[in-house]
């Protein structure tokens, strides 16, 4: 038995581990330089991508909020574009009723320059919250922001300031809470005394 384990530890040990540190060696000798130039070649790809890509800019970027009752808009105009207009990632001219088309593109028919500042971007809207009419009014206040922002001007400012205030102003008003002793905020029960 003393014979087996000898032969065992005789056999396994140094041979197993002067084999293992001779593949170590070989395997440390080759892998560093090719890990590096994979490295250095990842590294070279990734900048590349990130210089194509900063080439291909949409221009400066205005980012503006407007609110109307609970619905919430954010318009987000890219300078440079086809003059479209999308809303909730669906082009505004697909939008029904033409009624609360009208009210989205209000601002744009206020003023030429106004519509030329939109033909010559791209301008994303989302709506959130509210109701039709709500989203459509905080859909047109955002709008009419990020324009007066990507024109800079105060001009533009004050026709959209003389044609309607809340244009460029969120409307702070909101829905009254219903009280206990009647069907809505102000409106009483009928009381019969007969």
């Amino acid at each position: 038995m003393a014979n087996d384990t000898m032969v065992d530890k005789t056999i396994i040990t140094p041979k197993g581990v002067k084999d293992f540190d001779k593949e170590l060696s070989v395997f440390n000798q080759a892998v560093p330089q090719t890990k590096t130039s994979q490295k250095s070649a990842k590294k070279t790809t990734v900048k590349k991508t990130a210089k194509s890509k900063k080439s291909r800019s949409l221009g400066k970027i205005f980012i503006e909020k407007g609110k109307r009752k609970e619905a919430v808009a954010r318009a987000t105009l890219f300078s440079n574009g086809s003059g479209e207009i999308l809303l909730n990632g669906v082009s505004i001219e697909y939008l029904q009723p033409k009624e609360i088309k009208e009210i989205i593109m209000e601002p744009l028919n206020i003023a030429p320059m106004a519509k030329e500042i939109a033909s010559k971007s791209k301008i994303s809207i989302n709506v959130s919250g509210g109701g039709v009419s709500g989203r459509a009014q905080a859909a047109r206040n955002a709008l009419a922001k990020a324009i007066v922002a990507a024109s800079g001007s105060d001009e533009l400012k004050n026709i959209f300031m003389q044609y309607d205030r809340n244009i460029l102003i969120d409307d702070s008003r909101r829905v009254e809470p219903k009280k206990f002793k009647g069907p809505k905020a102000r409106a009483r029960f009928q009381t019969s005394y007969r």
